[in-house]
């Protein structure tokens, strides 16, 4: 949290003062009836992750309803604005409370999970460097440019030297597995690789896939939708939306629930799309304000839903 908050007044601090007015006169031009269906679109996220959790859960003889599996992700995400990664833990916890299991089966399925999540994250980024390779090779140019001086168009270099630091990147990798075998980091990254491939073996990967597919496709629509709240990002496409989702996933990870990371990163991102880095502050604080809200209202009303359901339910059967 520290961290966040020292982050929000370097970067306030640092900024030009047209680009603090610029943030200020976006807050002030807001379309706020855009936000409701970014409410809409997050939730089905939430939803979707669930969805594909009780897939998981039922590999480990785990059946639960899809309302608790909904409320105990949403619970999880509250306790992840708090304390990052202690979620996976909770939601784990709640779910076994109410659908009386044990939480260590519940907990075995997470690490299937994080392992698509790590793909997925990927993935998108690949999509990234493909759908706007033009702004990668201008950053390549500006950084590496100067080694090339033989006249001859350098397009092509940038995409040699990115197979060369893949097949490298292949390579160390092998590497370091053979190197980390029997220890504590070759084992975490043996349990990912078994928790892909247990996935991979489950006659429901299909629809595993299909609302992992729905889960990233629903934090972009967040964002594309997001845009048409500020006329200055209202012309942006889905690929810079990709882009910030690729690259603020790693700001949610470095502080509690992104504070301070997630607006900075998004600001950095729509620069290299041409935007003022106040605008996209502003933007950036849009985004984490939304998905933080959305998070706390859902969250806390599953904290009230999830026993009132379930004493409701356990009325029923008891009668």
């Amino acid at each position: 949290m520290g961290l966040g908050l020292g982050l929000i007044y370097w970067r306030y601090t640092e900024m030009s003062q047209e680009s603090k007015d610029a943030m200020t006169e976006a807050f002030k031009n807001i379309n706020w009836w855009m936000l409701l269906p970014i409410f809409i679109v997050g939730f089905l996220s939430h939803y979707f992750r669930a969805l594909r959790w009780k897939i998981l859960l039922k590999t480990v003889a785990i059946e639960p309803s899809t309302a608790n599996t909904t409320f105990a992700v949403l619970i999880g995400y509250l306790v992840n604005t708090v304390v990052p990664r202690l979620g996976e833990v909770a939601k784990c916890t709640v779910l076994a409370k109410y659908e009386k299991t044990s939480p260590d089966k519940a907990i075995g399925t997470i690490i299937g999970e994080r392992a698509f999540d790590m793909i997925s994250l990927l993935i998108v980024m690949l999509l990234v460097f493909l759908f706007e390779r033009h702004i990668a090779f201008t950053l390549f140019n500006d950084y590496f440019g100067k080694y090339f001086h033989d006249g001859t168009t350098i397009i092509w270099k940038p995409v040699l030297i990115a197979v060369a630091v893949l097949i490298l990147c292949i390579a160390g990798f092998i590497f370091l597995l053979k190197k980390l075998k029997n220890t504590k980091v070759g084992n975490i990254i043996k349990s990912l690789g078994d928790g892909i491939a247990s996935v991979w073996r489950m006659k429901a990967r299909g629809a595993f896939l299909l609302y992992t597919f729905l889960i990233w496709l629903m934090y972009t629509l967040m964002v594309y939708i997001g845009y048409f709240s500020l006329e200055a990002t209202a012309g942006l496409g889905m690929s810079s939306a990709l882009a910030i989702i690729a690259f603020g996933s790693i700001g949610m990870i470095v502080t509690p629930g992104g504070i301070g990371t997630y607006p900075l990163i998004v600001a950095g991102v729509l620069l290299l799309f041409g935007l003022n880095e106040g605008v996209g502050m502003a933007f950036g604080w849009i985004c984490w304000g939304v998905q933080t809200g959305l998070v706390l209202i859902l969250g806390l009303a599953s904290l009230i839903l999830l026993p009132l359901l379930n004493g409701k339910r356990n009325t029923q059967q008891a009668g």
